[in-house]
């Protein structure tokens, strides 16, 4: 009863947006025929009663679960067509403001309003009224989400950017100097929607020749169902040290309904089988050595661990344990809050944690050194390298994306951070 109750809220504040909105579409439309008339009220009701009806099937069925990728696509369009309206609705309040104001200055001050003597529109430089030039206004600044969106899906998405990082670690054997290591996260396959530009990044990343790979987490939406089609895709990635991952919070099926424990359970051992047939060690709260030259650093791996309401299925003692003689240590962990979290405040050895897990939002900008986004406001780390003290934190803006099927300004990452010893 309760989603019931405030899908009808939502359904009733789209409805008003849209009808405030459309007084814009009459003002603009009111010298044309009666036929054209005709069809932009049929076209732009329609489009309405289209988006109410979608948003109540959305949320009061499984449809989402029942068609793999639809989610996304559906929450786009939401999301979009909401942000548009209050948008161009906001430049029609600005006309009902002055409209408003100008009354009560001449009921007020004035005093000369009268029911017979409307008041005369002012007129732009171009011959138009203030209304229709704010109605004009509103109607552009309405199409600008949708076409901005538009942009971070078509072009966007899929747009791989390879990221070179340089870290020096004083205390890096000289047998693992110039190591290279290349790192992905937050593949999210259950979005994906282009399989050849999938294909085209995970080339991009062989080209750069690494020694090892770190995958951080979330291969998948929610099913472990969703990586079957690119199994093949991501097999390829090989490197001479091995492919190393961990889990990330989307990866545990957390955020769908299943038929029962069991099934989910089930999904959990999926996960790691196509870990295993990637040949990708899954690092379970465990950790591995790196040997070359008869000098060995330590990959670490942690389950899912974040502060707040994030799953906390990370034990860093465990995965630590038996490290302690190794001079460098690399942690993969998900979650970039666990950095402060846990890992310098219990394990200042750990030199470098490897994280993903924010997408930098998937919006913001970023210009040389400068780089904005709203994921800032949830996270202190949130995208690029990090350092307190001896220590340094790499977050990975993810391969992959999720609700909106697009990227506006903070790109798909590909990682390569080379060590080097002092």
């Amino acid at each position: 009863m309760g989603k019931l109750i405030s899908v009808a809220i939502f359904g009733l504040i789209l409805f008003l947006l849209d009808l405030y909105m459309f007084g814009a579409i009459r003002l603009l439309t009111d010298n044309s025929s009666a036929n054209v008339k005709r069809w932009v009220f049929i076209l732009y009701w329609g489009i309405s009663a289209f988006t109410i009806v979608l948003m109540a099937v959305y949320n009061l069925t499984n449809i989402r679960e029942q068609i793999p990728g639809l989610r996304q696509w559906i929450l786009f369009w939401l999301v979009a067509y909401t942000i548009s309206k209050v948008i161009g609705g906001f430049f029609l309040v600005l006309d009902d403001i002055w409209r408003l104001f100008m009354w009560a200055w001449r009921r007020l001050v004035i005093n000369v309003e009268t029911p017979s003597s409307a008041p005369v529109q002012p007129t732009t430089p171009a011959g138009i009224t203030r209304s229709e030039f704010l109605a004009k206004t509103a109607l552009v600044a309405t199409a600008v989400p949708m076409v901005t969106m538009g942009f971070g899906i078509l072009s966007g998405a899929h747009d791989y950017r390879v990221r070179h990082r340089r870290v020096v670690l004083p205390n890096l054997p000289k047998a693992f100097n110039g190591f290279k290591i290349a790192q992905l996260s937050d593949i999210h396959s259950g979005s994906f929607f282009n399989k050849t530009a999938v294909a085209g990044g995970i080339e991009m990343l062989l080209q750069q020749k690494p020694d090892v790979i770190f995958f951080t987490g979330d291969l998948v939406n929610n099913m472990t169902s969703e990586v079957r089609e690119y199994q093949p895709i991501f097999s390829k990635l090989q490197a001479p040290f091995g492919v190393y991952s961990t889990l990330g919070n989307h990866d545990y099926g957390e955020y769908i309904a299943w038929p029962s424990q069991e099934a989910k359970r089930q999904n959990l051992v999926n996960m790691a089988k196509v870990h295993k047939q990637m040949g990708w060690d899954l690092l379970m709260n465990e950790n591995r050595r790196l040997k070359t030259g008869g000098e060995e650093i330590a990959v670490i791996g942690v389950e899912n661990w974040g502060t707040g309401r994030w799953p906390k299925y990370g034990r860093l003692e465990q995965a630590y344990a038996g490290t302690q003689d190794l001079p460098v240590k690399l942690l993969l962990s998900h979650d970039p809050t666990h950095w402060d979290g846990q890992v310098r405040q219990l394990f200042p050895d750990i030199d470098i944690t490897f994280s993903g897990h924010t997408h930098g939002f998937q919006f913001g900008v970023e210009i040389g050194d400068f780089r904005w986004s709203p994921a800032s406001w949830m996270y202190k780390q949130w995208a690029d390298l990090y350092q307190e003290g001896n220590q340094y934190l790499y977050v990975n803006r993810g391969y992959g994306y999720l609700g909106f099927p697009g990227r506006i300004g903070i790109l798909p990452e590909i990682t390569i951070m080379e060590l080097v010893s002092a």
